[in-house]
């Protein structure tokens, strides 16, 4: 998790990533009062930020596991990640998804040749499931967001950020897993001298903000929010950085989140999916006032013909 380790792991994903490209809109800085840099992984391979610590993790394994293959469970954006990059790397991807994932994004794991394996909807059911999968097949699992090589390889999408913009007071992204908010951190750590990392959560998934509050990974009994790549908890690997290293996590609502999202597809005419929209949420809710901020929209996997406006 260092510096070094960051570094290397950015060239060592080039090959296999794309630079995103970080957009402005002068509308919207009018609106808030700053400068907002959106860094845009919703253009990004597999169309969300996760396939940098997809690759990063299966391109640490011994040429033993590649052979075997990983698993992982998901409810889309990761799951896709991962069978691109497995895809790319020759290697077997069994992916578990939810039953309530969206169907777009199992089209889409299909599409990159994994094997999906659909369960429960719950976190249990999830990782039973992923370990009956490894116990048979010998495959690897693989943490969608708790795993080191994994928070390193997100972490790279902040880096970029970081090498276009040096000068940002803060960057936002979205919190779900603890992933890319984890590696978010360590990239400002490490490559700038004042840069804050604040997370948006929404409020029907707020587990990483009562963690935060109560010094240990809290759960949800429900998850009943539109962000549906949120909704997942903090892990042991990720939630020390957090702690350490994070400004605050501000929440917000379904509305405020569906209103954020509307806002950049009217405005900045992109396509982007509910929980890149929280993070851009949690900046119109505070005030931040002529500051240069920072944005990670985390992905734009969304189902076209179920949208919330």
């Amino acid at each position: 998790m260092t510096k070094a380790g960051l570094k290397s792991c950015h060239e060592r994903i080039k090959p296999f990533i794309h630079n995103t490209p970080v957009l402005t809109s002068r509308l919207i800085n009018t609106l808030v009062d700053a400068e907002l840099y959106f860094k845009c992984e919703n253009f990004q391979r597999a169309g969300a930020y996760k396939i940098r610590g997809a690759t990063n993790a299966i391109m640490q394994l011994s040429e033993a596991q590649q052979q075997n293959g990983v698993v992982t469970h998901s409810s889309g954006n990761f799951a896709q990640a991962l069978s691109l990059a497995a895809k790319s790397l020759n290697i077997k991807a069994y992916i578990v998804m939810p039953s309530n994932s969206p169907q777009v994004k199992k089209n889409a794991v299909l599409e990159y040749a994994g094997e999906v394996v659909e369960c429960e909807p719950t976190i249990e059911a999830r990782q039973t499931t992923a370990n009956q999968i490894a116990s048979a097949t010998g495959a690897t699992f693989i943490h969608p967001s708790n795993d080191p090589n994994v928070i390193l390889g997100q972490g790279t999408a902040a880096l970029e950020l970081l090498q276009e913009h040096p000068n940002l007071d803060a960057i936002f992204c979205p919190v779900g897993g603890g992933g890319l908010i984890a590696g978010t951190a360590l990239a400002a750590t490490h490559f700038s001298q004042h840069c804050q990392v604040y997370g948006g959560e929404p409020l029907e998934a707020d587990d990483a903000y009562r963690s935060l509050l109560s010094g240990k990974i809290e759960t949800n009994i429900t998850a009943n929010t539109i962000a549906d790549g949120l909704r997942t908890q903090l892990g042991s690997h990720n939630f020390p950085i957090i702690k350490k290293h994070i400004q605050q996590i501000i929440r917000v609502s379904e509305n405020e989140i569906i209103e954020a999202m509307l806002l950049i597809w009217e405005r900045m005419k992109i396509l982007i999916e509910p929980s890149s929209a929280v993070a851009f949420a949690a900046i119109l809710k505070e005030n931040f006032k002529n500051q240069k901020i920072g944005v990670i929209i985390s992905g734009g996997n969304v189902d076209v013909n179920n949208l919330p406006f």
